[in-house]
């Protein structure tokens, strides 16, 4: 299997487990299951078609192929069948979603770098990618979104970037530098999670009436 194969196969699992846990925070907001339906797919299909958008490149992903619709879609309301086992498998869909959020950032940022986008947008596709999905489905579901609160998660993204980024531009090979990249934010995910790792927070009382 060569890497790009792999990068495929765990982008399937990702839109799987995103797609799933969104499932659950539709069933904590009581919806119907079209909602879940469409829920997990707009959570595991959104980051990436939110790229697509702004920097112009269609077909979308799930428009170019729409099996990606009924994968989300299925596992969505699969996880209504499996909804009182999800508790145990609390640890599993953790490592599922970091490894969600370094495949998509690199996805992101090849879909940047195939267009010629400058390394700023670069970074900003990956960042999109890995992390938007995740900030649609919370503001559906009326939460403050993840992204925005001190979880070492949007911070991870760029790191991730950042890897892959400067492992190309000092030349090294291409597969080498996408896997060390999701290893370097897989890792810095994973101990985050571990030991409660955080951006400051900007906290302010004082009311200006």
């Amino acid at each position: 299997m060569n890497p790009a194969e792999l990068v495929h196969i765990l982008y399937l699992v990702a839109i799987v487990a995103e797609a799933m846990t969104a499932a659950l925070a539709a069933g904590r907001r009581q919806m119907d299951w079209v909602g879940v339906a469409l829920l997990g797919s707009i959570t595991a299909l959104g980051g990436g078609s939110v790229r697509d958008v702004l920097l112009g490149r269609h077909p979308l992903s799930w428009v170019e192929h729409p099996s990606y619709l009924l994968i989300t879609g299925g596992a969505a309301l699969a996880t209504i069948a499996l909804a009182r086992q999800m508790p145990h498998l609390r640890r599993v869909f953790l490592f599922l979603d970091a490894v969600g959020l370094v495949v998509f950032t690199v996805i992101g940022c090849n879909v940047a770098i195939a267009l010629d986008m400058p390394v700023v947008i670069v970074i900003a596709a990956g960042m999109i990618t890995g992390c938007v999905g995740g900030v649609l489905r919370d503001m559906l579901c009326a939460d403050i979104p993840l992204l925005f609160r001190a979880e070492l998660y949007a911070t991870v993204s760029v790191v991730t970037s950042l890897v892959y980024l400067g492992g190309q531009r000092l030349g090294f090979p291409h597969d080498l530098v996408m896997l060390a990249a999701m290893v370097v934010g897989l890792g810095l995910r994973l101990l985050a999670l571990r030991f409660g790792w955080s951006m400051p927070k900007f906290v302010y009382t004082e009311s200006l009436h």
